[in-house]
């Protein structure tokens, strides 16, 4: 039996599939437009378009060190504490503290210091202008040399305290969605632990109050004038020896507040064997058996060499794999990828930065685009970067050629394979089409015209690699 559909039927279902004659001629005004524009141009045209989401996204790596420094610093923002960094090191005898040179304790810690120890630590207040730089510069990536072992083993425990902060967390999440959303980023799915957390006392935060505490800030006026929707992501980090019962911890606190928790992530160093994906494996079945819904992103193929991390990973669940630096090195996995199992999440500034790829003439980006791998850029840690999601764009499209379509669908795919409950996922990508459709027309003829009143902000990434200062 054959099924005949009306003329009429087809002839507007054909209309709806096809681009429409504005859309082609935009994408052939952008072809024209990247080739002729100065890279200050083409960076206001990136920093204006909209970008969708950022779904491999640190919490505490994507705060802009300024803005740390400001909240830290500020009684009515950071919970009434004072926080205290070391400036010294190794000059008190029998000195038993592994403390590194800048890294942040609060002050109920540091009174219980003795007073050499004490010496050591300056509050953050009362750090000169040359140290205050020199504090904020320890937090990032933005010298020649640094790479992975000062991203991993220096920078993240420097952050310390105000780590564990719960109103330092609050407010500078509240700052992170303000600086994504003057870039037309409109959702963010961070990575966090929702366990370990202080109040401006010392006191514990349990999971429960900070489920609340974080609900709460988000529903304030200034949280939702950013436009940005935000749900998390229970981060585990994998090479711990209770990373299997973080594991199960995780699922059972997302089960139980799905109104913004929707996945769960493993993290940590992979050439750290102790996080080997299969290790997981049967803790992961188990989960399956008790929850259903939860989504899950695990960070895999962020390593040098060739390994079985990738496919391991897909057969630990994972609908998302984040970096996938080693995925070319595995040929039956890339042909399995292309049946659009799974998506690749891409970092193409951290992977230069720690060192995954010496040039982007190595990144594996635009031949999974190009072959039908699902991709979507990210920024994965931007503020320890000294980046933004337009560097993300902006590296793209300058190091790979990407047309306009290619742009829109890596925006689309980062809100199609995000782990939103689906009506927001529904409403975000008709957001997104539209305010793609209404950037196309605002543009017009006169692009340079359009875009003069756009004033992009730009930070020490672009500046070092564009000469670009906003």
């Amino acid at each position: 039996m054959s099924l005949r559909l009306p003329t009429a039927f087809v002839l507007a279902l054909c209309a709806l599939l096809r681009p429409s004659a504005s859309a082609s001629d935009f994408a052939a005004s952008f072809e024209s437009f990247k080739t002729n524009a100065s890279k200050s141009d083409l960076y206001r045209f990136i920093y204006a378009m909209p970008k969708a989401g950022d779904l491999h996204h640190h919490a505490g790596g994507s705060w802009r060190m300024e803005d740390l420094f400001t909240v830290a610093t500020d009684p009515k923002r950071n919970g009434g504490n004072r926080f205290f960094t070391r400036l010294k090191a190794g000059g008190c005898p029998d000195e038993t503290n592994s403390w590194k040179k800048f890294q942040t304790i609060a002050e109920f810690t540091w009174k219980t210091l003795p007073g050499c120890a004490q010496a050591e630590f300056t509050a953050l207040e009362s750090l000169s202008a040359s140290q205050r730089e020199s504090f904020v510069n320890s937090l990032r990536l933005d010298a020649p040399g640094e790479g992975r072992n000062e991203f991993f083993e220096e920078i993240w425990p420097r952050l310390g305290a105000l780590g564990r902060s719960v109103d330092v967390f609050l407010e500078m999440t509240v700052e992170t969605m303000k600086r994504y959303g003057a870039e037309g980023v409109r959702y963010l799915e961070p990575q966090t632990i929702p366990v370990g957390m202080i109040d401006g006392q010392g006191a514990a935060i349990d999971p429960e109050e900070f489920h609340g505490r974080l609900k709460a800030r988000l529903d304030q006026p200034d949280a939702k004038a950013t436009g940005v929707d935000v749900r998390w992501q229970v981060v585990v980090l994998r090479f711990t020896p209770v990373a299997e019962k973080m594991v199960e911890q995780a699922y059972d606190f997302v089960s139980r507040h799905r109104d913004l928790w929707v996945g769960i992530n493993m993290a940590g160093r992979e050439d750290n064997d102790k996080g080997h994906p299969r290790r997981f494996l049967e803790t992961y079945r188990k989960m399956r058996l008790k929850h259903s819904g939860i989504g899950l992103a695990i960070h895999a193929g962020e390593v040098d060499e060739a390994n079985p991390h990738m496919r391991d990973t897909l057969l630990l669940g994972a609908t998302r794999l984040g970096h996938g630096n080693n995925i070319l090195t595995d040929e039956d996995l890339l042909l399995h990828l292309r049946s659009g199992i799974a998506m690749v999440e891409i970092n193409l500034v951290s992977n230069l930065l720690l060192e995954y790829v010496d040039n982007y003439s190595q990144h594996h980006f635009a031949e999974l685009l190009r072959t039908g791998v699902p991709v979507a850029l990210s920024t994965d840690d931007s503020g320890m970067w000294d980046s933004n999601m337009t560097d993300e764009y902006m590296t793209a499209v300058t190091e790979f050629n990407l047309t306009w379509e290619e742009l829109v669908q890596c925006g689309r795919n980062s809100l199609r394979w995000s782990f939103a409950e689906p009506a927001l996922k529904e409403k975000l990508l008709a957001d997104y089409d539209h305010a793609v459709l209404a950037f196309e027309k605002k543009l017009g003829s006169d692009w340079n015209g359009s875009l003069k009143a756009t004033k992009p902000v730009s930070y020490g990434f672009a500046r070092r690699r564009w000469g670009i200062i906003h």
